[in-house]
């Protein structure tokens, strides 16, 4: 049987957009969901590919109104828009290390979480200055030497991204080359609904 969000995912888009209006957010939003969704029909989850995809749509939920307590206010607005505990748990505990929440990943999805959220901004940065401005001609040694570049997207967390390679026991180009792979999945999705909302 599915996990279930306890919403759908209408509800948990209207309830991120009630928190957070800007154009960045959004589309980093809606890009870790796809990824998460890729994700879980990639590792064999493909039954719950709809709570992994609410969980990255919700990941950042607080950071737009209460960027100082990142994590830490998402429990508050999830359970008043009636997410189930495991959404917060896998929330709250992609802060883990970075902001002071005591949630740790555990489940593979939230290790997925953990790992990709960062990468995907350092991917979408590279993406952006690519001729095309896409991440669908992008290759994993192109995105290794921006990693490689610290002054290159510089909020974009080098050990974070480590960290999280480690947590699922992969090497950093397998992380690199999959989440290379769902963003390009995802990349049309994403540009047609935030084309949507102008």
């Amino acid at each position: 049987m599915a996990l279930s969000a306890g919403i759908s995912r209408e509800a948990a888009w209207e309830l991120f957009c009630k928190h957070n209006k800007d154009p960045f957010h959004l589309q980093h939003a809606l890009t870790v969901e796809g990824v998460m969704k890729w994700y879980a029909a990639e590792l064999g989850y493909g039954d719950d590919a709809e709570f992994w995809g609410i969980v990255g749509l919700l990941h950042d939920i607080d950071f737009g109104e209460y960027p100082e307590q990142h994590c830490l206010k998402a429990p508050e607005l999830l359970e008043a828009g009636g997410l189930r505990p495991e959404v917060i748990h896998a929330v709250c505990s992609h802060g883990w290390g970075i902001v002071n929440v005591e949630a740790q990943p555990e489940h593979e999805m939230e290790k997925i979480l953990f790992a990709a959220d960062e990468l995907t901004g350092l991917i979408w940065a590279a993406a952006i200055i690519r001729p095309s401005k896409s991440v669908k001609d992008m290759e994993v040694k192109s995105l290794k030497k921006k990693f490689k570049t610290p002054a290159f997207a510089a909020g974009c967390s080098r050990e974070v991204i480590e960290k999280g390679a480690a947590l699922l026991g992969w090497e950093l180009d397998t992380l690199f080359e999959k989440t290379i792979l769902a963003m390009r999945s995802c990349e049309d999705a994403v540009n047609g609904a935030l084309a949507g909302l102008k």
